[in-house]
């Protein structure tokens, strides 16, 4: 895209931004023009998080389809717009609320803690919400009074059981982006950079994570450098979050730890997107209140437990 092109289009953003009293939210693994576009930046909690908090009348999520629906879940009020109708979430898509009412059949009487990457009729079937960088929290939290059923990601699962020491009924879930990442492709930046620290994201394999100095959320990442006395890190997520870490810190050097770890829905969203999106008021997510009213309280407890 040209440069006068990216200006036109930016200089329209902002103007339709203060006519709609709107406001630009972005995950960390959104492309570089998308982060530096955005108002506030993060994980899904912090995401989660502003959209309690704004007092704007539109909450345009750069994200994927599940992180606008949980805006919407939170702020009924608002009008939440997703740039591009088809960004998914593959590890969303690994279970519905036919399949986890199974499983709660299954285990009666256990509690259900469920990622916040999943459909708001999931999450209407669970006790507790909860994102990679609270996961851990949520878990230590619950009284030990039977099972507690884990979905989506059994990768998220595993490392949380290990940590708290509880048993989790795991669902085969996981994220495509993540598995991509090799504990070959953690060694060969280890062998090539010595120095360099390991921090890699919860929902890599279990293999993974224990090749790692830390196991972080995005949001976790974005602080334990400033944390280190490292001047190297080896980021084991999303290749997104580079691009956010290297301009937070440009006196350290990151490097990928597979360049494979890319998320192409999260890659969906352009400029120009985000501007249509504003003119025409597209694509609005809604959830019907039945399903809201239930998924609310399991959100409401995610976003209570930092």
């Amino acid at each position: 895209m040209a440069i006068d092109r990216t200006q036109e289009i930016l200089e329209k953003i902002t103007l339709l931004k203060q006519q709609r009293n709107a406001v630009i939210l972005a995950h960390n693994y959104q492309p570089a023009e998308i982060q530096d576009c955005a108002d506030f930046l993060g994980d899904s909690l912090e995401l989660s998080q502003k959209a309690a908090q704004t007092d704007a009348a539109v909450i345009v999520f750069c994200g994927v389809h599940f992180m606008a629906e949980t805006a919407s879940i939170i702020c009924p009020d608002k009008t939440v717009l997703l740039p591009e109708a088809d960004a998914g979430c593959p590890m969303a898509n690994m279970i519905n609320a036919e399949q986890l009412r199974e499983v709660k059949k299954c285990h009666p009487g256990a509690l259900v803690v469920t990622y916040v990457n999943s459909t708001a009729e999931v999450k209407a079937e669970s006790d507790y919400c909860c994102t990679s960088g609270n996961a851990l929290k949520v878990i230590n939290r619950l009284k030990d009074t039977g099972d507690i059923i884990f979905v989506p990601d059994k990768y998220l699962g595993s490392f949380a059981a290990a940590k708290t020491g509880k048993h989790l009924v795991l669902w085969p879930g996981y994220c495509p982006t993540h598995i991509k990442i090799l504990p070959d492709d953690i060694l060969r930046e280890k062998n090539a950079h010595p120095a360099a620290k390991v921090m890699v994201h919860p929902e890599c394999h279990s293999s993974v994570a224990q090749l790692a100095d830390e196991v972080l959320s995005t949001g976790g990442m974005l602080k334990y450098p400033a944390q280190s006395d490292a001047g190297e890190f080896i980021v084991g997520t999303e290749i997104g979050l580079v691009y956010r870490l290297q301009k937070l810190y440009p006196d350290k050097i990151f490097y990928p730890a597979s360049e494979k770890a890319l998320c192409p829905n999260m890659k969906m969203i352009s400029l120009e997107k985000i501007l249509r999106s504003l003119q025409e008021m597209s694509l609005v997510i809604t959830v019907p209140v039945p399903i809201r009213e239930k998924a609310y309280a399991p959100v409401k407890r995610m976003l209570e437990i930092v």
